[in-house]
């Protein structure tokens, strides 16, 4: 297991266990060539591997101006011993929004970034123009991230602060799910396939609407969704919002393309929030915390059929500061981690 994070200085460490997170060796603090490093609601950084050998960590360099960043990546070609210095993945250079970055390498050792940003905003502005919200951009390294494609917009449209999610896609690419901005204010989710066998399309990709809660709320939650591939073809997802002034997170299942199957479903918790969600071949298991008045509870929904029915699992509770759960998936097991003030914390779900 790895984890990437800040210490108590704002150093970027990545730290290692090599016994599924019963020990881990000391945090090791990374060379960012002087950068800081965002790491709070739902932008921190992130790490992703190709193979034995590369590893990649990516994280947002806040610039002068407020809500201001760039995409910054550090590689590594020796399974985490060393990595170079970072490198900033998109061309554009201008002082705007480039944030809530997401990276993932797809089942052909491409390199995937996306994130949100401004520059349509900023030009519509300049223009006199109305735009709404941000846009999705990404780039594709077919090197390991030495090097990146240009800069290219999946979508005019986003949500300004929600973090993305993204899945393997079957034949290679991704699957990226983001909060969108529906017409004429409308919060829904969206769903894209990027790259790899998605369909030829000389402008941007074929964007679906995933989700159908018809939230009308000026401003941007914080609330990104999660999205992993189902044993079908299709895939799961979970995300946050208020359908018929009832907030909530709900589960549900998308098909091949994005679209909602069926009706979603609450996750069996009031006050569920920041859920994260992954699978192996039919289980699937969802992780999030909540807060009960008094502490933090995390806790887990575990299927062992592709989603059908789910059973609902105690992981922990805390009163100290403490950071939403994530999911990763070692073969076929399922992995839950979450850090409080103690340390970070450890479940298999799916052995």
């Amino acid at each position: 297991l790895w984890i990437s994070t800040l210490d108590a200085q704002g150093r970027l460490t990545v730290q290692r266990s090599m016994d599924r997170g019963r020990t881990w060796e000391p945090p090791r603090v990374l060379d960012t060539a002087g950068d800081t490093v965002a790491a709070d609601g739902e932008s921190w950084p992130k790490i992703a591997f190709s193979g034995p050998r590369t590893v990649v960590i990516s994280y947002t360099h806040p610039l002068a101006k407020p809500y201001t960043g760039e995409i910054r990546l550090l590689r590594s070609d020796d399974g985490g011993a060393s990595f170079a210095p970072p490198v900033t993945v998109h061309h554009d250079r201008q002082v705007i929004t480039h944030r809530f970055d997401a990276i993932a390498f797809d089942a052909n050792g491409v390199l995937h970034a996306l994130w949100i940003d401004k520059r349509d905003l900023e030009a519509a502005k300049a223009s006199g123009q109305k735009y709404r919200g941000a846009a999705i951009y990404r780039v594709e390294s077919h090197d390991g991230g030495r090097s990146f494609g240009p800069d290219t917009r999946v979508a005019d449209h986003s949500c300004e602060c929600c973090r993305i999610a993204l899945a393997p896609a079957p034949g290679g690419g991704v699957a990226a799910m983001w909060r969108h901005v529906f017409e004429p204010n409308l919060r829904d989710h969206a769903f894209a396939l990027i790259g790899g066998a998605a369909p030829a399309n000389p402008g941007a990709p074929a964007l679906v609407r995933a989700s159908l809660d018809h939230w009308a709320v000026d401003g941007c939650p914080h609330h990104g969704p999660g999205l992993t591939a189902a044993s079908d073809g299709g895939y799961h997802a979970v995300w946050f919002g208020q359908r018929q002034g009832r907030a909530a997170v709900r589960y549900g299942r998308l098909s091949a393309r994005g679209e909602p199957l069926g009706p979603a479903r609450e996750l069996p918790d009031e006050t569920a929030e920041h859920a994260d969600i992954q699978s192996a071949g039919r289980h699937v298991a969802i992780v999030w915390r909540s807060f009960d008045g008094q502490a933090t509870r995390w806790r887990a929904w575990i299927s062992a059929d592709d989603g059908q029915t789910f059973m609902l699992r105690e992981l922990g509770r805390s009163t100290l500061d403490n950071d939403h759960p994530r999911l990763l998936r070692q073969g076929q097991a399922l992995v839950a981690l979450w850090r409080d003030a103690e340390g970070v914390h450890v479940e298999i779900l799916v052995p």
